[in-house]
């Protein structure tokens, strides 16, 4: 971590176009996925930013991002036949969450967002860590007539999100209160602005794909208009919190080319009935076998926080091993999700221990979200 007036960690790391507007807020930077980006800001912190988005609205600078544009005669169907989610389910203008798996085993490669903006144009928001993979993989499989061009410098990304955020963007002029994942395009700052009803928090929010070029413009009028709505600008420790309160996984945590859909209950997003998609063969066995491990949520019983990589126990055995870790803000408590054992044969209710730094936590078994859905 590194504040705004110290050397990078690291020179070869990629900037936002915002940089310099999280640097006069005093933001706390951290590398993230080859980026250098905001992590909190000074003056509110992870707890009020966290807030801000529960009850209000925030703004995060996600424009480390991937952004991938697969075009030509037949792209749409190109893309259904590689990833898991079904392409078919949805129309134009209309996002879904889907995976890029692997052939061979079924991890996860990547999750990721794709817009049908028409039959021959969908354009994808990978993670920023996996972008490059994504691309080479899609480009290795694309038939001639098939494009599929990097666009990760072109556009920013801007998340508004908290149930002010539909108010927000009318007082800009911008479109709001569509269906959720579904999208609109408007010109403002002299730039079209796709503006799309998903997000990574819970909350009734939307995320802004707009030119680079016109990125601080376009952070300058929210925070102009922002005021009356309670506007906050919130980093990534904000968003990991918010995230984990609802049990949305992050790649290389609780999705990883060793961890399934399957695996971590995301078979929703797999397109079982589909001819074709990467991992189809592997993902139909673990699911018909049952995958040995299962993703669930765990709440402490007591004070103590859970992390990543602790170890989860149920009498002297270990039965798994905690993905994703944090203190709840809105539960006032520890969460965490973790892979438990098939064969320890946990179910909802029971009560295990965690082993945070020595001492054992005890948390009950759950089922996530840890907080209520406003996504809608």
């Amino acid at each position: 971590m590194t504040d705004a007036t110290s050397a990078l960690p690291d020179p070869g790391l990629r900037h936002s176009p915002l940089h310099e507007r999280h640097a006069a807020l005093g933001a706390k930077f951290a590398p993230f996925g080859g980026w250098l980006m905001p992590l909190e800001y000074a003056g509110s912190g992870v707890l009020r930013e966290h807030t801000a988005v529960r009850e209000q609205v925030g703004v995060f600078d996600v424009s480390h991002l991937g952004k991938l544009r697969v075009a030509g005669p037949g792209a749409a169907a190109f893309v259904n036949s590689c990833l898991t989610a079904d392409l078919e389910r949805v129309g134009t203008g209309q996002a879904q969450y889907t995976f890029c798996c692997d052939e061979a085993t079924g991890g996860v490669i990547d999750d990721l967002i794709a817009y049908r903006v028409a039959d021959d144009d969908i354009f994808l928001i990978p993670n920023a860590a996996n972008a490059a993979e994504v691309l080479r993989r899609l480009r290795a499989a694309a038939p001639e007539g098939i494009t599929v061009e990097d666009l990760h410098d072109a556009y920013a990304v801007l998340a508004v999100q908290g149930p002010r955020s539909a108010e927000l963007l009318t007082a800009l002029g911008l479109p709001a209160g569509h269906d959720y994942m579904s999208f609109r395009t408007a010109g403002f700052a002299g730039a079209q602005v796709i503006v799309c009803r998903t997000g990574y928090t819970g909350e009734h929010g939307y995320e802004l794909l707009v030119p680079a070029a016109a990125a601080v413009a376009v952070w300058d009028a929210l925070f102009a208009a922002g005021a009356p709505y309670g506007l906050v600008a919130a980093g990534l420790g904000a968003r990991d919190t918010l995230r984990t309160e609802m049990g949305y996984p992050l790649h290389g945590q609780d999705l990883s080319p060793e961890i399934t859909p399957v695996q971590a209950r995301s078979g929703w997003a797999v397109g079982w009935n589909k001819p074709a998609f990467w991992g189809r063969g592997a993902l139909l066995a673990e699911k018909e076998a049952g995958a040995r491990r299962t993703l669930w949520g765990l709440v402490a019983a007591g004070r103590g926080i859970p992390r990543c990589g602790m170890s989860v126990h149920a009498g002297d055995a270990v039965v798994g091993t905690v993905t994703s870790g944090t203190f709840s803000p809105t539960r006032k408590a520890g969460v965490a999700l973790a892979l438990l054992d098939r064969a320890a044969g946990l179910a909802e209710g029971d009560t295990v221990e965690v082993d945070v730094r020595g001492r054992r936590l005890p948390m009950q078994v759950v089922r996530p979200p840890f907080v209520p859905s406003s996504v809608r």
